[in-house]
């Protein structure tokens, strides 16, 4: 038997190599940012073959063919809400304060949701309050229940919700649950079927699976929270079902939107949108939209964003408010690593004379976003960024606060996931008041926190800014 010609094979490997390396040049920009195909051409540069497979898999934030053709037909869904919605409500952006008049038409153009007014907003930053809330108003449904989140554990949490449900279905109250299949991954069995036993309709999102057409992958997720009860009550900001301390030892820091009045109705309107991407099925908006009276004084609009739309729209958001403040910013975020131009509107509204604060969590449970995220302290710092490492608790919770006028509240993290590759809910709130409130929660996490020195920062271990600098090229990628 011959032996393999070796040289034959080295030379082969070689040119494949640099064939990826070039075509990779032509592909890798299209329609990405720059940082982005910078860090993905390093890695083809370094390792072609590693690279192409790792593009392959993850290197186009779109979804499978199946879900993009019935994206298609999403618009149909959303003008049926969006028309339900001005047929049940006054539309209120002709009375926004001039300098956010912007950023509401952007967020109509990008999410097809409008300003609207009259709505209640109550703050539940404490964990176990939000979830006894929760039942109580699950228990006190009379039509229907509906349940979107990106985590729904099997655990003492998700017993009682699910026990909730139970007991709602029982009463003859429809119930619908869909749960992101992979930040549910070691529940969502259980939890489905416990679900199912007692009549409740559930749904994995995006279920991964190997050689299925309908398989999706791993990194497009629905990072979603919202829970709507009979249409009047609904939920949304950064707390899963699970227990705090399920996670990471030192338990979560969250915050949650509990919403009556004609809000509801937009979130009503993402939960319609997200059931039929899954199911394929349309429920009818007369069934699960009523006249909805004013609860309250404020003003508010809905933004969901994620890899389905195709301008990103958390991000052109965030960008827009920080260019918009007069004030103070204060960005509250469990995972900071941004996009250049989020980057440069902090630097910018510091040199304008903004007081521009970010709150972080001192602890991690991602070591190289953490790493990533670091690298980017020094450049803010040195501007005047305040930067704020909030201890004791992870904190999970998700806001900005503009001059206390605007606020947005949600799932979205202030990274290139949140930005580019999950679905996020934002609620965004035009009310001083609530900026207020939202303001002193804020206070409360910086008097928990340690100031970060730029004069200390920069004293850091020199294998600690090696590590930063290798996670920032890859940051993009995060």
């Amino acid at each position: 038997m011959p032996l393999p010609d070796f040289s034959a094979l080295t030379w082969a490997y070689f040119y494949s190599e640099w064939a990826i390396r070039i075509i990779m040049i032509v592909v890798v920009p299209f329609r990405r940012t720059s940082e982005a195909a910078r860090s993905w051409l390093l890695l083809v540069m370094f390792l072609p073959w590693p690279a192409l497979a790792l593009y392959l898999l993850i290197g186009r934030a779109t979804y499978p063919r199946w879900r993009r053709k019935r994206f298609d037909r999403l618009p149909i869904i959303l003008k049926l809400s969006a028309d339900k919605i001005l047929e049940l409500t006054e539309v209120a952006s002709e009375k926004l304060p001039r300098r956010f008049s912007r950023a509401a038409i952007l967020i109509e153009k990008l999410g097809k949701l409008p300003v609207l007014e009259g709505t209640k907003a109550e703050f539940l930053a404490d964990y176990s309050h939000m979830v006894d809330r929760l039942v109580a108003d699950i228990d006190a449904a009379e039509r229907h229940v509906h349940l979107l989140f990106y985590i729904f554990a099997s655990d003492a949490v998700g017993q009682r919700v699910m026990e909730a449900l139970g007991r709602a279905q029982e009463r003859g109250v429809t119930c619908r649950v869909l749960v992101d299949a992979l930040g549910s991954r070691p529940w969502v069995r259980e939890v489905r079927a416990k679900l199912m036993d007692y009549g409740v309709e559930v749904h994995p999102i995006l279920p991964i699976t190997f050689f299925r057409r309908k398989s999706a992958r791993a990194d497009l997720r629905n990072h979603r929270k919202i829970a709507v009860i009979d249409g009047q009550i609904a939920y949304a900001g950064s707390q899963n079902i699970i227990a705090a301390r399920t996670l990471i030892d030192a338990g979560n820091q969250e915050l949650m939107l509990r919403l009556e009045g004609p809000i509801v109705l937009e979130l009503q309107a993402v939960f319609l949108a997200d059931w039929f991407l899954e199911t394929d099925e349309a429920l009818p908006v007369d069934s699960v939209m009523s006249p909805m009276p004013a609860a309250g004084t404020v003003t508010a609009q809905v933004l969901p964003s994620g890899p389905d739309y195709r301008v990103g729209g958390i991000e052109s958001l965030i960008v827009t408010a920080i260019h918009s403040a007069l004030q103070h910013v204060v960005v509250v975020t469990p995972y900071f690593v941004p996009s250049e131009p989020v980057q440069k509107a902090m630097q910018i509204a510091v040199l304008r004379g903004v007081d521009v604060h970010l709150v972080v969590p001192k602890v991690s449970d991602h070591k190289l976003v953490r790493f990533a995220q670091e690298s980017y302290y020094t450049g803010l710092l040195a501007v005047g960024v305040k930067i704020h490492l909030f201890r004791d608790k992870f904190l999970h919770a998700k806001n900005v606060s503009i001059d206390t006028d605007l606020s947005l509240i949600g799932s979205s993290n202030m990274d290139m996931r949140s930005f580019v590759l999950n679905s996020e809910i934002t609620v965004v709130i035009y009310d001083r008041e609530i900026g207020q409130q939202l303001r002193r929660m804020q206070e409360s996490y910086i008097a928990h926190s340690d100031l970060l020195q730029l004069d200390v920062w920069r004293r850091r271990p020199w294998i600690r800014k090696v590590a930063e600098n290798l996670a920032r090229l890859v940051s993009p990628l995060l």
